[in-house]
């Protein structure tokens, strides 16, 4: 049985057994079971994927640097992964107001039982402070504090001082080399216990919030998710064959063991080393592209991130009565666009995002506790559509810069023992016969 089918049943077999124990509902099981075991595993297996994140962005985009080998295309393949990630999630939270609007979720809603103390509160950064704070003042607390921009900036000035040092730096390529071939061979360990951490994330998140929160808030979910899938099937998959020519249904097939992934963490940074393993050894884009758009992606793209926040931008207006207007809208859609640069991409920083836009479109910030029930169901599902839109940029840029297999893409068989993802017995008994043979 391949691992990504292993992974599947994992999440299968948590969603069942977290509703059953939700409704049990059993004080002492839960106690040592939800809030103990699978609480246990689940973070160990989150803390293992997070411990992967930085040494394999370091060495791998220290060799795509290298790799590149010439300055002006490093900066070509940047602007154009910053301009295309950008310009993703502004459509993205276009396509979400648009339909908040049409189907007009909150309207005649009744607030009981808001408990406004769980918001909690941030101040909307400013445009000099986002790019400020893009150069780090020391890069090694960037690194002990995962802050991925200031990661990106520093390793990819070490690699442009590496390029302008010529053959001096030999040696030190080689050694990247194999430390970013040794930080793979982790991934790979890792990644062998990922279905019971699956099984134990999605069977904790189930127990604890049950199926009945849906209910108040159903209009809300709704349209957030039509909104994800709308953006993740379609939106996503026109710009990938308008921009590429390449077969959308072959990319889906291929990031699937990503998707599960970043639905079962809720983290596109834990899911880095997932989604450069899909980009890289199955679809065929090389390391020197992959390197710096999936991190740079996890960081700055949250396609899904920006969609919530314009679904729950017309929740609460409605909620609240409140007319925004074309220019409320549009200042939703730049203050998300400018608060997804500088935010982290970690489980629940979307509803911290929430507050600044909220803040000013004039809406209350207590409204937010409306949708806090739902919220971890649903960013699970807008980080899976995060990390599809990090894959998506990654395959265009590489597509146009001839630095891409093509043929990789194409093959269904290609890559699927990358890492443990999937093995496919028929193809391992074809791998075997050949050996035999040749033998």
């Amino acid at each position: 049985m391949s691992l990504t089918t292993k992974i599947m049943l994992g999440m299968a077999g948590g969603l069942i057994v977290g509703i059953i124990l939700n409704m049990l509902g059993s004080a002492s099981l839960n106690g040592w079971l939800v809030d103990g075991l699978f609480s246990m595993v689940g973070a160990a297996f989150v803390n293992g994927l997070k411990m992967l994140v930085v040494p394999l962005v370091v060495f791998s985009l220290i060799c795509g640097v290298l790799g590149i080998g010439d300055i002006r295309v490093l900066g070509r393949v940047g602007g154009k992964s910053f301009v295309l990630y950008i310009a993703t999630t502004a459509i993205a939270i276009a396509t979400a107001i648009v339909l908040g609007i049409l189907i007009g979720p909150g309207k005649g809603f009744v607030m009981e039982g808001v408990d406004a103390s769980l918001v909690k509160t941030a101040d909307a950064p400013t445009v000099w402070q986002v790019f400020a704070n893009i150069v780090p003042s020391n890069p090694v607390a960037a690194m002990a504090s995962g802050d991925m921009l200031q990661i990106i900036f520093y390793v990819i000035v070490v690699g442009v001082a590496a390029l302008m040092l010529g053959e001096r730096s030999a040696d030190f390529a080689r050694a990247c080399e194999y430390l970013n071939e040794l930080a793979m061979k982790i991934v790979d360990i890792v990644m062998s216990f990922a279905p019971y951490g699956v099984f134990c994330l999605i069977a904790k998140v189930f127990a604890k919030e049950g199926i009945e929160l849906f209910i108040p808030v159903l209009a809300y979910v709704v349209t957030l998710t039509s909104a994800l899938f709308l953006h993740l099937f379609v939106t996503l998959m026109i710009i990938l064959k308008l921009m590429s020519g390449l077969n959308p249904f072959t990319f889906i097939t291929k990031i699937r063991p990503a998707q599960i992934f970043a639905f079962s963490t809720a983290s596109s940074n834990a899911t880095i080393p997932v989604t450069y393993r899909c980009v890289t050894e199955r679809m065929g884009v090389d390391n020197s592209v992959a390197s710096f758009t999936v991190p740079l992606g996890a960081t700055i793209n949250m396609d899904g991130t920006a969609i919530m926040q314009g679904v729950a931008t017309v929740f609460l207006a409605n909620v609240y009565g409140v007319d925004l207007g074309l220019g409320g809208y549009l200042t939703v859609i730049a203050m998300s666009v400018l608060a997804s640069i500088g935010t982290a991409g970690v489980p629940g920083v979307g509803l911290v995002m929430l507050t600044m836009v909220l803040t000013q479109v004039g809406l209350p910030i207590e409204g937010i506790a409306l949708i806090l029930g739902v919220d971890r169901l649903m960013d699970m599902i807008r980080t899976a559509v995060n990390i599809t839109g990090d894959a998506v940029v990654s395959v265009i840029v590489a597509k146009g810069e001839g630095k891409m297999d093509v043929s990789v893409y194409n093959d269904p068989e290609a890559g699927a023992t990358a890492g443990g993802l999937e093995i496919d017995p028929e193809a391992e008994a074809k791998l075997a016969a050949l050996a035999r043979h040749e033998a």
